[in-house]
């Protein structure tokens, strides 16, 4: 009988919390006494009253002369007063004497008041001859002094429990002589991380292998809610070594986390080792979101037990949604980090999770004044969909899909957006990515984000108005020229210029030693060969349909049949890399690419065409600072000498960097 778990009674997060909440208290763990040195990011857990007044003493804020304010009332820049200079007043230092009527005192900045002065004229208003003092402006009384307990009185309530410690609140523990403050203690949290898969960085990697990922960004997660993490530990997917790692977290630790096992395979066996925990008691097992679906929450003799899911993304996003709120009311601090809302429009339809409220990770680009979210769409198993993310989408159960256009609320994860200097929508490629080192050398604190929509991506986000420039790559079958067609032929020659790129190498990407015996792209078809495409939209998805459809013509059969003769037609890679990881790891035995990445990987590589990958800009951008840069580092002699000799495959031209008349 299988041992799979199977969902069936999926709950909302927020009953999940509920449910949680009634089994166990979850209240600040506990109090400690620290140093204020080492308090910054605490929670106080307790009042704090000053003992002592702010200053101690009345002092004066400029340098000048202590004076009774009436002995100037009469002086006039022609008509000066003159007083007798009786004595000195130093910072920390008693004065050397009184003021009485007609005398005044020399003072700096913080000095103490004498006796008998109430305000201090400024220096430049002054003139002394020997010890008589000229001034040449009246002061009112107490001008240029801060009197005792101005700032903090004796018994004034300056800090209260609950409050976070910043920079600011040290000042002013400082400043009332508070050397140790009590702070509510840091829950502890335990990580432990299953799979038998999972490696720790920097350990070789064996087969079928992958670095853990979520150990170390949850542990981060829980430092920055308030929390303590425990060093992570990885544990094999079995029973007795899960069942061990959290009865050992269960005794050392305020809150367990777990992450992968969660699921429904026959591996993931979380819910069985829990279930049969003495003391444990799990109250929920699948939730109504996506991603996040497997989460697991149990209480174990009285603390919170999570199970995150394994995937990177839900891990992430469960942590933040369920997890972040508990560890952040076990430390004393309000529980949740208020990011902002966001408004927004679709940058495109976007399909949700039916019957599932999803948190859709999305990046945000300015366009004409407003924001435009894009799916970032790398699945809950990449952790770069949420490093590329600026923020997400809190997409309801009852919402089948997002219209383009739509408005949309945008939670950002962090205090405030940062809008890119530099827009990049379109095909990607690794000269790309070295134009914008290159870049980064002029310019160092440019920000860019670049969108990996494919060629016809960036063509339907330049006509919105969304990117400052694309990447494309699009073969024009009649006249056999790159790109230049796809602006002559449409209204978009009116909106953006075609500026020309570099060269690429592209086409077919296969194993070292051409175990398969490829020769040609029409090898493609044989029954014993593997192939791996690219996703449609991209510039090197439409050159493979035009290419087939030449040897469709020649064997007399239609493209839709032709590609039902090719094993893996329909199974589609994201990038060139992807292509080239995909032979490299044997899943396939040939794809479409550039020699770049066939060269990266050490595979082979058999030359079909040169294509050029261009850049479509927006006129109304052009004068734009970071675009300028952009057009003048792609025509620098410096990026097209590291172009060829850093990239395999990728070659400057002579024009690259110019400007083409498409109706030439």
């Amino acid at each position: 009988m299988s041992s799979r778990k199977i969902f069936k009674d999926l709950v909302s997060s927020e009953e999940a919390v509920k449910k949680l909440n009634e089994k166990c208290r979850i209240q600040p763990v506990g109090m400690e006494t620290i140093s204020i040195i080492t308090s910054d990011g605490r929670v106080i857990a307790e009042d704090i009253v000053s003992k002592l007044d702010v200053p101690t003493f009345d002092r004066a804020t400029m340098d000048g002369y202590a004076v009774k304010a009436s002995d100037t009332f009469e002086a006039k820049e022609d008509q000066p007063v003159t007083l007798r200079i009786s004595g000195v007043s130093q910072p920390g230092s008693y004065p050397t004497g009184d003021v009485n009527q007609g005398e005044a005192v020399e003072t700096g900045t913080g000095s103490p008041i004498p006796k008998g002065a109430n305000a201090v004229v400024m220096v430049e208003y002054t003139q002394t001859i020997k010890n008589t003092l000229r001034v040449f402006r009246p002061v009112s009384p107490g001008e240029n002094i801060v009197a005792a307990g101005s700032d903090i009185m004796t018994g004034e309530l300056v800090l209260r429990s609950g409050e976070k410690i910043t920079p600011r609140e040290i000042g002013v523990l400082s400043a009332i002589g508070v050397d140790k403050v009590k702070v509510h203690r840091k829950p502890i949290v335990a990580i432990i991380s299953t799979g038998n898969e999972l490696a720790k960085a920097g350990e070789k990697l064996g087969y079928a292998q992958i670095y853990d990922i979520n150990s170390n960004s949850i542990s981060a997660s829980v430092t920055e809610n308030g929390g303590a993490p425990l060093p992570p530990i990885i544990v094999r997917d079995d029973e007795a070594s899960i069942r061990n790692a959290v009865i050992d977290g269960v005794e050392k630790a305020d809150i367990i986390l777990t992450s992968g096992s969660t699921s429904a395979g026959s591996g993931d066996i979380m819910h069985k080792v829990l279930s049969g925990q003495l003391a444990t008691e799990i109250v929920a097992h699948g939730l109504t979101v996506k991603p996040g679906k497997p989460t697991i929450i149990a209480v174990s003799k009285g603390k919170p037990l999570i199970g995150l899911p394994g995937y990177p993304t839900s891990a992430l996003m469960i942590f933040n949604l369920i997890v972040a709120p508990l560890i952040r009311r076990l430390a004393g601090l309000n529980e949740e980090i208020e990011y902002p809302l966001l408004d927004a429009r679709a940058g495109s339809r976007i399909y949700s999770a039916k019957g599932r409220r999803e948190l859709l990770p999305v990046q945000v680009v300015l366009s004409k004044g407003s924001y435009v979210a894009y799916p970032v769409g790398l699945g809950s198993g990449a952790i770069m969909s949420v490093a590329l993310a600026d923020g997400y989408i809190d997409v309801p159960k009852s919402q089948e899909f997002i219209e383009e256009n739509e408005s949309v609320k945008v939670r950002l994860i962090s205090s405030q957006l940062h809008p890119a200097d530099l827009v990049i929508v379109g095909s990607h490629c690794t000269g790309i990515d070295l134009l914008i080192q290159h870049i980064r050398k002029i310019k160092p604190g440019l920000s860019v984000k670049i969108v990996n929509a494919g060629s016809l991506g960036g063509v339907q986000s330049i006509e919105r108005g969304e990117a400052d420039l694309a990447g494309v790559h699009i073969l024009d079958e009649e006249t056999g020229e790159y790109n230049v067609a796809l602006l002559k032929e449409s209204s978009l020659s009116r909106k953006a210029h075609l500026v020309r790129g570099y060269m690429r190498d592209q086409g077919l990407i296969i194993a070292k030693g051409n175990p398969k015996k490829i020769k040609t792209l029409e090898d493609i078809t044989l029954e014993e060969i593997v192939f791996i495409n690219r996703n449609q939209g991209s510039g090197t998805r439409l050159l493979l349909d035009m290419k087939l459809k030449s040897i469709a013509d020649n064997r007399k059969t239609s493209l839709a049949n032709l590609k039902t003769m090719i094993q893996g037609y329909d199974t589609e890679a994201k990038s060139h890399s992807a292509v080239a990881a995909a032979v490299a790891q044997g899943k396939a035995d040939v794809g479409l690419g550039i020699r770049t990445v066939a060269n990266v990987y050490g595979l082979d590589f058999i030359h079909l065409n040169d294509e050029i990958l261009d850049f479509i800009v927006s006129k109304d951008r052009m004068k734009k600072e970071a675009v300028r840069v952009f057009l003048e580092t792609l025509k620098s002699k410096d990026f097209q000498k590291d172009l060829q000799e850093k990239m395999v495959g990728l070659n400057a031209l002579p024009d690259t960097g110019q400007i083409k008349d498409v109706n030439a």
